[in-house]
């Protein structure tokens, strides 16, 4: 048998593990900052409607129930300004990583087709990528310069994981129409748009970017850190109708389904804004904690005006930064992790609790 495997890059957090085991020994414990994994309770009302549909003993369906995609279109409309769209113009999916590995193998490129991301880059794009045997493509900066030659497939990021950068919405427009002139599918990878800070983060899916069309156009938005349902693994995709439904139809067959408990607790989540105003104002006090304490040990943050992470540097290779953070008994991810431009760089994750919060900031005072 071929090795699949072969084509990934090394899984990167298999390298952090010496520098977690130093943070471990520390005597008041470990501060993990680097995968920014939710910490912070499910609201209450999400998880009584997981419960409330626990006794589903039939299949879900791939396309989720109609209640559902009528609660990812009101979502849509309410909060990234999308107009006109339909059931056929929405999808769930069993995460976004999921969905961000095996996109371009269900949308059938390979060999001779190209598939474009931002560098710095969540790694996921790169491997979906390789996974289907497509060429990966890292950009920096906006990807208007890119040889459209081939090019298929085309990764934007905005609020950005690892940096936070939100792309403005005259870039974002810009993008799209060159995309659509090049016969390139934009998918825009949304999954921080309701944690803006400094700046308003906008949606491929608004009017003034997409000209009220959806055409060649997908964005990817997830659950997980708005409301604290990485465990769910509950996302979905909202866009081009005639891409999601050749995604479905493929979908289908794979038996890529939510279970019917989930489908409900997203119902729940999607309808309700005040857990997430709630959860904001949780990370929005662990940010400015965690920023000020980094400015004053000398670090310098660049972009972070939005998404769950700062995005810092001391001008130093980026795994001495990671060793020294380590000896105060903190752990934070290499910003070699999301490509050479971030070797520099380490991401600080701030969702960790309150306390552990307050432990990193006195051990960095």
């Amino acid at each position: 048998m071929p090795s699949v495997s072969a084509r990934l890059p090394v899984f990167p957090w298999d390298r952090l593990e010496p520098y977690k085991t130093t943070a471990a020994a520390h005597p008041d414990g470990i501060v993990d900052l680097s995968v920014g994994t939710p910490v912070d309770p499910v609201p209450e009302l999400i998880q009584k409607a997981l419960a409330a549909a626990s006794d589903s003993p039939g299949y879900p369906t791939v396309w989720g129930t109609p209640p559902l995609r009528d609660a990812i279109i009101g979502w849509c409309e309410r909060r990234t300004g999308a107009r006109g769209l339909g059931h056929g113009n929405v999808l769930p999916v069993i995460g976004s990583k999921e969905l961000v590995a095996s996109l371009p193998a269900q949308l059938g490129l390979g060999a001779g087709d190209r598939v474009a991301f931002p560098e710095p880059a969540y790694p996921t794009y790169e491997v979906g990528a390789r996974l289907a045997g497509a060429e990966p493509v890292p950009y920096r900066g906006a990807p208007l310069e890119l040889d459209p030659a081939g090019l298929r497939l085309l990764w934007l990021n905005s609020p950005a994981n690892p940096s936070g950068r939100v792309i403005p919405l005259e870039e974002l427009r810009a993008v799209v129409a060159w995309a659509r002139t090049h016969g390139v599918l934009v998918v825009s990878d949304e999954c921080y748009l309701e944690l803006g800070w400094t700046a308003e983060p906008v949606s491929v899916l608004r009017p003034e970017v997409c000209g009220g069309s959806t055409e060649g156009v997908v964005a990817v938005h997830s659950l997980s850190k708005r409301s604290n349902l990485a465990g769910y693994r509950a996302a979905f995709l909202a866009g081009d109708a005639a891409v999601l439904g050749e995604l479905l139809g493929v979908r289908k067959h794979a038996g890529m389904m939510l279970p019917t408990p989930v489908q409900a607790a997203m119902i729940a989540a999607l309808g309700d804004d005040g857990h997430v105003r709630e959860q904001r104002a949780r990370y929005a006090a662990r940010r400015a904690a965690l920023r000020d304490a980094l400015v004053g040990r000398g670090f310098r943050i660049e972009h972070s005006e939005a998404s769950l992470y700062l995005w810092a540097t001391r001008d130093e290779p980026c795994w001495e930064t990671v060793a020294a953070l380590s000896e105060l008994g903190i752990l934070v991810a290499p910003g070699d992790f999301y490509g050479p431009v971030g070797d520099r760089f380490v991401r600080v994750a701030f969702t960790a609790t309150d306390e552990r919060v307050a432990e990193a900031v006195r051990r960095l005072a």
